[in-house]
């Protein structure tokens, strides 16, 4: 999977795709999660990050997807859909760090469709 860098004047952050879980907006920043627990905050809106994600990954199957305003999900570590909790549990399988999410419930319903037709 590929590597997408973020340099700035003090520090180079490099994301490999492969370990990242779930990208969450904060406004004009983006949280990154990964896979064993590491936690990186990059100067880029989560639009911006999600522009970058697919230019990244043309041509290439698309393993994130993008669940309301708020988070962009590597599809491969969702575990659990609660749409009665309003919940998205992830997790990768080969690290115990396992992610919940408070999602809406539209938003989960949409998710849950797509793997019903995909399956």
């Amino acid at each position: 999977m590929e590597i997408l860098l973020f340099n700035t004047r003090d520090e180079l952050i490099r994301v490999s795709l492969k370990h990242v879980v779930y990208f969450e907006s904060e406004g004009n920043y983006s949280n990154v999660y990964f896979s064993n627990g590491a936690k990186a905050t990059i100067l880029y809106s989560l639009a911006n990050m999600e522009k970058l994600i697919d230019e990244k990954l043309r041509g290439k199957i698309q393993p994130f997807i993008r669940i309301g305003k708020r988070y962009i999900v590597n599809s491969s570590c969702i575990f659990q859909i609660n749409t009665l909790k309003h919940q998205l549990i992830l997790t990768n399988f080969d690290a115990p760090q396992v992610y919940t999410l408070s999602v809406s419930k539209e938003a989960l319903k949409k998710l849950k469709e797509i793997y019903t037709i995909t399956r």
